[in-house]
C-alpha cells in the first residue's frame, strides 16, 4: 500500500467568536511541532477586545498539514511521541501541557502571554471551583494590578472570589486551620484585597470579612500555619505568612480603620513573626524583600541591603535567575521533594526560569531598584527572549514531572515584572470596571 496523498488545510479562526481558551487551544496546539510536525501556525489580521479590554490580533491562520484528508499527523500514529496531558482543561476546552522542549517565540507577545493566564484561571475555576495557591490564587492577587497593561479584570473573577469565601466562612474554624488552609486563605483574602486596591479603589465588606475570617486563622507564633507539602506556594508557615501580611496592608483603609484590639494585636502577631523568624531558605527571604516593600518597618534599611545583594548574587550568566538556587533540596517544605529535585540531570547548574526571573525582577523594583539598573536589564531581556509558544515561560515543576503549574506563576511574575521594568504598554483601551 503506497504512501497516503498530502493536503493543506487552512482555517480562519475569528478568536473574538469562539472564546479566549478555545482560540488559545487551536493557536497553540501545535504539540510544539513535536508530536504534530507538519503544523504551523501564524497569527493574521485582524482585532478582538478580551474580556478583560485587551485588544489583540483577532484572527489565526492556522495551516494543518493532512494525512490522506484522516490524520494529523506526517507520519504513522506510531512513529510520533505521545502528547503530553492538558495542563487545563475543562469539557471541551484545554491548554496545552507544558513542556521544556516547547518553542520559544521569535518575539515577546503581550497578547499570548495575557490569553494564557486569563485562559488557565478560567478553566481551572470552571473545573476545580476552588482557590488552589499556584494558579487562582496567584491570579487573584497578581491580575488586579496588571489592570495598567491588561485592562480591569471581568466581574466573573470577584464572583468566584466571593462564592470561596462563602465556602469557607461555612466551614469550623478547626478545619481552617489545618492543611494548607491558612495559605489558600491567605491568598483568597489578598485577591479580594487587591480587587479593591486596583478596581474599585475601595474597602468591600467582603474583604473585610475575608480579612476577619484569616486573622482568626493565625498560630500562637503570628504565622499562618502549613504543611510542608507543595513548595513554593504551600510549603511553609513563612509563605503562607508573607502572602496574609501583604493583604492586610492591601486592602484599602482597612488597617487605618481597625478598631478591634484582638485584631489589632494579631497584625501586629503577623509582622512581630516575620521580623523574628529566620526565612527557611533564600526563597524565603525575597518573599521578605517583598512583603517589607508593602509593609513599613518589616526590615530597617541595613537588612534591605543585604537582601537586595543576596538575591542579585544569585543571577546567572544569562540574565535570568533559577528557582532552584533559592534553596536546597531539603529545605523545601517537609524534603519530601529532596530526591526528585537530586535526581535531575541540571541539578548542579539549573537553567533561569520565568517563575524566579519574574519575580525577583518585581520584588527588586518594588523594593526601589532603578528599572535602567543594568542587573535589572539583564534579567528583563532573558524575559523576553524566553518567552514560549502558548504564552507562557517554562519553570519546571518542584514536585512533579506532569502539569508544571508552577508556570503559570511563572507567567504571572513576568507580566507584572515587564510592567514595572516599563517594557509594556500603558495606553491601551480598558474595559469599564465590574
Amino acid at each position: 500500500m503506497g504512501p497516503r496523498p498530502l493536503s493543506v488545510r487552512v482555517f480562519l479562526l475569528p478568536l473574538a467568536r469562539i472564546g479566549i481558551a478555545r482560540a488559545y487551544r487551536v493557536a497553540s496546539a501545535s504539540w510544539w511541532q513535536r508530536a504534530s510536525p507538519g503544523r504551523k501556525i501564524l497569527e493574521g489580521a485582524g482585532q478582538m477586545k478580551l474580556r478583560n479590554g485587551l485588544t489583540v490580533a483577532g484572527l489565526v491562520v492556522a495551516t494543518i498539514l493532512m494525512v490522506g484528508g484522516l490524520g494529523l499527523e506526517t507520519g504513522t500514529a506510531q512513529d510520533q511521541p505521545k502528547a503530553p496531558r492538558p495542563q487545563y482543561d475543562f469539557e471541551k476546552e484545554s491548554i496545552p501541557g507544558a513542556t521544556v522542549d516547547e518553542p520559544v517565540l521569535k518575539e515577546f507577545s503581550l497578547s499570548k502571554a495575557a490569553a494564557y493566564i486569563e485562559a488557565g484561571n478560567k478553566l481551572w475555576w470552571k473545573k476545580r471551583k476552588c482557590v488552589a495557591c499556584h494558579t487562582t490564587g496567584v491570579f487573584g492577587v497578581m491580575r488586579p494590578s496588571l489592570s495598567s497593561y491588561l485592562g480591569k479584570p471581568g466581574p466573573a473573577l470577584r464572583k468566584f472570589l466571593v462564592a470561596d469565601l462563602a465556602k469557607m466562612k461555612q466551614q469550623k474554624i478547626e478545619k481552617l486551620r489545618t492543611g494548607v488552609r491558612p495559605t489558600q486563605m491567605a491568598y483568597l483574602a489578598g485577591a479580594l484585597a487587591e480587587w479593591d486596591k486596583h478596581v474599585t479603589g475601595k474597602l468591600s465588606p467582603e474583604t473585610d470579612e475575608a480579612l476577619r475570617l484569616l486573622l482568626s486563622l493565625q498560630s500562637d507564633d503570628g504565622s499562618f500555619n502549613n504543611i510542608g507539602c507543595w513548595p513554593p506556594f504551600e510549603s511553609s508557615a513563612y509563605h503562607g505568612t508573607t502572602v496574609a501580611a501583604k493583604a492586610l496592608e492591601s486592602a484599602p483603609g482597612w488597617l487605618g480603620g481597625l478598631k478591634d484590639s484582638d485584631l489589632l494585636a494579631r497584625v501586629a502577631k503577623t509582622h512581630n513573626y516575620l521580623k523574628t523568624t529566620k526565612p527557611p531558605h533564600d526563597y524565603g527571604k525575597l518573599l521578605l524583600l517583598w512583603t517589607s516593600a508593602r509593609v513599613p518597618g518589616l526590615v530597617d534599611a541595613k537588612q534591605k541591603q543585604e537582601l537586595i545583594d543576596l538575591v542579585l548574587k544569585h543571577q546567572q550568566a544569562d540574565g535570568g535567575w533559577s528557582i532552584r538556587t533559592f534553596a536546597t533540596p531539603e529545605t523545601w517544605g517537609d524534603g519530601s521533594r529532596a530526591e526528585k529535585l537530586k535526581s535531575e540531570k541540571d541539578f548542579k547548574n539549573p537553567p533561569s526560569d520565568g517563575h524566579q526571573t519574574g519575580l525577583v525582577l518585581l520584588v527588586l523594583r518594588e523594593a526601589g531598584m532603578a528599572a535602567k539598573d543594568k542587573r535589572i536589564q539583564r534579567g528583563v531581556n532573558w524575559l523576553l527572549k524566553n518567552q514560549r509558544q502558548s504564552g507562557r515561560w517554562w519553570t519546571r515543576s518542584l514536585n512533579k514531572d506532569t502539569y508544571h503549574y508552577i508556570t503559570f506563576s511563572g507567567s504571572c511574575y513576568p507580566l507584572l515584572a515587564l510592567g514595572k521594568c516599563g517594557v509594556l504598554p500603558t495606553k491601551i483601551q480598558v474595559s469599564k470596571a465590574p
